[in-house]
């Protein structure tokens, strides 16, 4: 990845962290709701332990180092990375912009909670992050089925809306359940994870894709002869059935090795016979 890809990533992952600590500071944690994940998992304990070290910036922060060790050896190095500067940014903004009431209305602050935070999660997904925590988890169980990353972003959360029922009651609990749906509807509008793309990639250079393919995304590869009809040139066309997932690398793969192949993506329905999900 050349370096202002690297700074795009890295200025993206920071402003989704900011987002979330938003949806935190204005209208989750004022209307005592639950967040998603780790970072919901952080609000628990810190009113569980009312230690003022013990915030709920400082504690995802916590909570996000053994993830981050499991991440590094089964998601990926860069991944993790980006991952966790996006926890430690949550953190510092969690610090420093206040706890805010805009709204006394408990369903806006769910709504719009959850909404902010679905935001801030699918994008900093569909830039090759995550925000940390259950976003790892659930990744590492999405790329061993076809079900969508939401479904078990949504299923994990369950311990969250069980915690919430016992500490502030069930009506707590119902409220909870509203926010950790609609921020799971947004990650996979913005992240749909379980739709299988086709790549049909024109090249001149198939051999050297096709070897970075392999290293990088492990997935077959189907070459075709090919001809250029203006040019008469003799190419190569690779197909390869990626996840949406995989999008983003995929086309930094081609711009690295042949930024002038022509690539057409289309939206897969179904596919029949062997597609490595691990």
């Amino acid at each position: 990845m050349n370096p202002l890809e690297e700074v795009k990533k890295l200025i993206i992952t920071v402003a989704a962290a900011a987002v979330l600590a938003v949806a935190l500071n204005f209208f989750l944690i004022p209307a005592n709701v639950f967040a998603s994940g780790f970072t919901g998992l952080a609000q628990i304990i810190s009113e569980l332990i009312p230690l003022a070290f013990l915030s709920p910036g400082i504690m995802l922060l916590l909570l996000n180092i053994p993830v981050a060790v499991l991440g590094w050896k089964m998601v990926g190095k860069s991944f993790t990375l980006y991952s966790f500067i996006n926890v430690a940014a949550t953190t510092f903004f969690l610090e420093v912009i206040p706890v805010t009431t805009i709204s006394d209305d408990i369903i806006l602050n769910s709504v719009f909670g959850g909404v902010l935070g679905g935001i801030g999660g699918g994008i900093v997904l569909k830039y090759g992050a995550s925000s940390g925590g259950v976003d790892i988890l659930a990744l590492i169980m999405a790329k061993r089925s076809d079900r969508s990353l939401g479904v078990y972003f949504f299923m994990m959360n369950s311990v969250i809306v069980i915690t919430s029922g016992l500490m502030f009651g069930m009506e707590k609990a119902l409220y909870t359940l509203l926010t950790l749906y609609v921020t799971s509807r947004i990650i996979d509008t913005i992240h749909t994870r379980h739709v299988k793309l086709t790549a049909m990639i024109v090249t001149k250079r198939p051999d050297e894709l096709q070897k970075v393919f392999h290293d990088r995304i492990v997935r077959g590869v189907t070459r075709i002869p090919a001809k250029g009809g203006y040019t008469k040139e003799d190419k190569e066309i690779l197909m390869i059935v990626i996840t949406r997932y995989e999008l983003y690398q995929l086309r930094q793969i081609i711009d690295e090795v042949d930024p002038t192949a022509f690539t057409n993506i289309v939206q897969t329905t179904g596919i029949f016979g062997l597609f490595r999900k691990d």
